[in-house]
């Protein structure tokens, strides 16, 4: 993990924003890693189901870096945009950031993850990505 940098969010809107929970924690206070995937997961697939104009699954996690701990109330912000659309697939980047300490504001980018997801059917089988209106 790099050292602690201070930074401030994206200037847009995030596509979540939630804050941590004691049962998002370990006994320590820390966030658990499992539920910031989950958290990128469905940040993820908000962008992905619009452009898919549907349902979609999640096909893969390209890749998922902690960069640093998340805290029991933090005030975390999900941004995302879409990186590639294929012929059924639909390929999301994620960046988080936290807000700890309101006494003292501090903004620092804690996660960065892309993830694919496909376009499915009722049958939940892949589907073709329409185009964009």
């Amino acid at each position: 993990m790099d050292d602690h940098q201070h930074t401030t969010l994206p200037q847009r809107e995030p596509t979540i924003r939630v804050v941590a929970m004691p049962s998002d924690c370990n006994f320590t206070g820390d966030v658990f890693g499992g539920w910031i995937m989950a958290q990128v997961d469905i940040a993820g697939s908000i962008p992905a189901l619009h452009r898919a104009r549907g349902r979609v699954a999640t096909v893969a996690v390209n890749s998922f870096v902690f960069k640093q701990p998340l805290f029991m109330g933090d005030l975390v912000s999900f941004y995302t945009n879409i990186v590639k659309v294929g012929r059924t697939s639909i390929t999301v980047n994620v960046e988080v950031y936290s807000q700890r300490d309101p006494a003292k504001p501090v903004c620092v980018k804690v996660t960065e993850a892309t993830l694919t997801y496909v376009a499915v059917g009722e049958d939940r089988k892949p589907r073709v990505v329409p185009p964009e209106e």
